[in-house]
């Protein structure tokens, strides 16, 4: 009787829980069983290592073969156990010795003709062997994405048979290519094509320096998607770990970040017919959806109010939390979803709040689509009013003022953020802004004072004043002073449009 036990790495989330393959050759009919709470595409994995390994060129032993995959309470799925299982076989034979499993792991799909297919959800895999100093040996087609760990120790195999030969020592592996920095994107855009909006602009300065949520509300063709186009330009390129945690969101998704994209933050914009799985994730097997994809990025909703008001409200807890857990009957898993919302809408049905064929009743009801739990958690709502005049100004009298200084001074402030509380403004807790926001009493009594007579809740009021120390932050104040206040209270369009209509 022969025994063996290969090590690998399950998905669950954005994590990699490690999993024991156990194989037992023993005496009888020839069968293959397969345990260990595996659904049924693990199963399957019976006739595909079958076939690669007679088509490798290896016998196929005519036993009692039993493969456990443990521990047995996490749930297992997809083809990634088929590489271990086979590895696993071939050393219960006697094909491969019990010292060459030692620190190393296994995980791959297996063609019929031994040849090794990528998987699904592989930086997460790579960062746990990473910090638990295993070596990995996973399918070639998926080096690109899993040389984004750059402090794993790597061995890309294309077919069952170059896995022999490396635990063999006849002809090992070679190592996985290197990590091919690049240097952060220069900003070539600019304001030039925007015309006017210069309240518009300075608020997407705001929420870009302090990490704020954003709302423009204006007429079509005002300009409002093409600020938020802009608002990517603006932020700062992502740490290393920031960039890992959204590279293991995209790798369970499915989709292979390159290099080059790396530190780059990602702009998620689904169209308002998404569901509210789309946006959160879900799924048998719950995979991440549009808020998790644009972690420690932005999220960009356009026509807000004509998403789903089910799909909207999903928002408000990972607004809060920074994360969304998902539960389902075959198991449960938890993504970061850290993202900075970036919503236009238009102030009614038709478009315009002076149309004269609505009453305010109906431009009230086309409103109240946004739950006011939701308005609740946006620090800026900012009116992005139609220009004047249909003048067409000549490209020699436009600004033609390049964001590269707008986004230094961005840049700027989130280091004086980082430097003073570890954080962006729009992540402060309220018991943190007492100490931080350093309000004189004067100042204090005025805010008061205004956020009584605004009748703004709670949650508004602190997020009015994370806005205004942000201000300050971009004006250079250690301290909140007043006309940050009063910049930070003009912020609210949307709530002043509703208590007018509310009003009528």
């Amino acid at each position: 009787m022969g025994m063996a036990v290969v090590k690998t790495f399950a998905g669950q989330g954005v994590t990699a829980p490690e999993v024991s393959v156990e194989i037992h050759l023993a005496n009888g009919l020839p069968a293959f069983q397969l345990v260990g709470m595996a659904e049924t595409s693990v199963k399957e994995a019976r006739e595909r290592v079958r076939s690669a390994l007679i088509n490798s060129g290896f016998e196929f032993p005519a036993k009692r073969i039993t493969v456990n995959l443990a521990p047995a309470d996490i749930p297992k799925f997809g083809g990634r156990f088929d590489l271990p299982i086979a590895v696993g076989i071939l050393a219960a034979s006697g094909y491969i010795s019990d010292t060459s499993l030692l620190n190393i792991a296994f995980v791959g799909e297996l063609a019929l003709n031994g040849e090794i297919k990528p998987v699904n959800g592989l930086i997460p895999v790579v960062m746990t062997a990473a910090n638990e100093d295993i070596a990995l040996v996973y399918p070639g087609d998926n080096d690109v994405e899993a040389a984004l760990v750059s402090h794993a120790t790597r061995f890309p195999a294309f077919d069952l048979l170059s896995v022999y030969e490396h635990l063999t020592g006849n002809k090992k592996l070679a190592k996985g290519q290197p990590f091919a920095s690049h240097s952060p994107n220069t900003v070539q855009t600019g304001w030039d094509d925007i015309i006017g909006q210069e309240q518009a602009k300075r608020a997407l300065i705001i929420a870009a320096s302090g990490a704020h949520n954003l709302l423009m509300v204006g007429p079509p063709g005002t300009g409002k998607s093409l600020l938020a186009s802009r608002m990517l330009s603006l932020l700062p390129d992502m740490s290393e770990e920031e960039a890992l945690e959204v590279a293991a969101i995209h790798s369970v998704k499915g989709e292979t970040l390159h290099a080059e994209r790396f530190l780059t933050r990602h702009l998620r914009s689904p169209h308002h017919t998404s569901s509210a799985v789309a946006l959160t994730g879900g799924g048998s097997n719950p995979v991440p959806g549009e808020i998790s994809l644009a972690h420690n990025g932005i999220l960009f909703l356009d026509e807000l109010p004509e998403f789903g008001r089910k799909a909207l409200d999903v928002l408000r807890e990972p607004l809060e939390t920074g994360d969304v857990h998902l539960s389902r009957a075959s198991g449960s898993a938890t993504y970061p979803a850290n993202f900075q919302l970036v919503a236009a809408m238009n102030p009614s049905p038709t478009g315009d709040i002076d149309d004269n064929r609505l009453t305010p009743q109906q431009q009230l009801n086309y409103l109240n689509r946004l739950s006011g739990p939701l308005l609740d958690r946006i620090d800026i709502q900012v009116e992005v009013p139609r220009l004047p005049d249909y003048d067409l100004p000549e490209r020699a009298n436009m600004p033609n003022d390049s964001l590269f200084d707008t986004r230094q001074q961005v840049i700027e402030a989130r280091h004086k953020q980082q430097a003073r509380q570890g954080k962006p403004n729009g992540a402060l807790h309220a018991g943190e802004l007492a100490d931080i926001c350093l309000l004189d009493d004067a100042d204090l009594r005025f805010l008061q004072a205004a956020a009584k007579q605004l009748n703004l809740s709670m949650r508004v009021f602190h997020r009015t004043l994370k806005v205004a120390r942000t201000i300050a932050d971009l004006e250079g104040s250690q301290g909140v002073l007043r006309a940050h206040i009063a910049e930070a209270l003009g912020y609210r369009a949307l709530d002043n449009l509703i208590k007018q209509l509310s009003a009528n």
